[in-house]
């Protein structure tokens, strides 16, 4: 069997564009390993529209029986498989999975995301969402009124301590480096907030606490002096991995893995093959944003099929 489409990834951009793949009656295959993307260990998502909040477990739960409520004839759904290659098989493609199976296809959509890179510092994995979180827009009203700390000197955890501001009693900026990668404009803007501090050339050694965060233990590399300040949450910021390994050989990445698109209609510079969500190198990556791209690819994809 050739299908009109495979979708790789069950998060909310491969979860989106199944359901339209179905309405639209593409012969389709969403392969995933799991459903939910990285929003699966969250314990609330406050800004998933449709709904004041919500669970990562349970969104990840209703992505999936959105999906299934729209397999048919049309639309099969392969949970539990990863993807470990894609080639070229002549106007078509073969997609390969770890387990050995193999199918063919006419386009691909690829919404695999990406991952948090992890803090490696003593009881950083013990303290995981207990305290120690990856998502200040998701977990950020959780810490109201308390003193938190942002791990991380790039636009991405500037904008982080900006949205904590609202419910937080301070913010603590803590960089590895001397100099923060973010733009200075972002910065300066920022760091005006009487309620936001830094610091800076910091290692860190371990996160203090028991059953939920209570402090970071670190070392001033200019000093090696080693110091602690109490903290109730701390924020990763350190950059994202995308999940686009078995795609470097098939499509372009930029310098950190993102695959290249073509915002106005998600296509890669491989002809066939389109890309959404936080895989892809556009600017901003959200639940919201991940699923309202993946559409804009499908549909795509459907002119493409009904054009040729």
């Amino acid at each position: 069997m050739i299908y009109d489409l495979i979708i790789i990834g069950g998060g909310p951009a491969g979860s989106a564009a199944s359901v339209y793949a179905s309405r639209k009656r593409l012969k389709t295959l969403l392969l995933t390993s799991e459903f939910g993307g990285q929003s699966i260990v969250s314990e609330k998502i406050y800004n998933w529209i449709g709904t004041t909040e919500i669970a990562g477990s349970k969104l990840a739960q209703d992505l999936k029986n959105h999906v299934k409520a729209n397999v048919n004839d049309i639309l099969e759904i392969k949970e539990g498989l990863k993807v470990n290659s894609i080639i070229k098989s002549g106007e078509n493609f073969s997609v390969k999975t770890e387990s050995g199976e193999n199918f063919e296809t006419k386009t691909i959509l690829i919404a695999t995301g990406s991952k948090r890179r992890k803090l490696e510092a003593k009881n950083a994995d013990k303290l995981e969402h207990k305290g120690l979180t990856y998502c200040a827009t998701c977990d950020g009203p959780i810490f109201s009124g308390m003193d938190v700390a942002v791990i991380g000197g790039g636009n991405a955890a500037f904008e982080s301590a900006a949205q904590l501001l609202a419910y937080c009693n301070s913010v603590i900026i803590i960089n590895r480096s001397n100099s923060f990668r973010a733009d200075q404009i972002t910065v300066d803007k920022i760091l005006k907030n009487s309620k936001i501090t830094t610091l800076k050339n910091i290692e860190i050694l371990e996160i203090k606490g028991e059953n939920f965060v209570e402090g970071i233990l670190y070392k001033d590399m200019t000093t090696n002096e080693k110091k602690e300040i109490k903290v109730n949450g701390i924020f990763i910021e350190i950059g994202q991995i995308p999940n686009t390994d078995f795609v470097k050989d098939i499509v372009p990445l930029d310098k950190i893995g993102k695959i290249k698109i073509d915002p106005w209609t998600h296509k890669t510079e491989t002809s066939g093959i389109w890309a959404a969500g936080d895989c892809t190198n556009i600017l901003y990556h959200q639940n919201n944003i991940a699923a309202g791209d993946a559409i804009k690819a499908l549909e795509d994809i459907y002119l493409t099929l009904h054009t040729k």
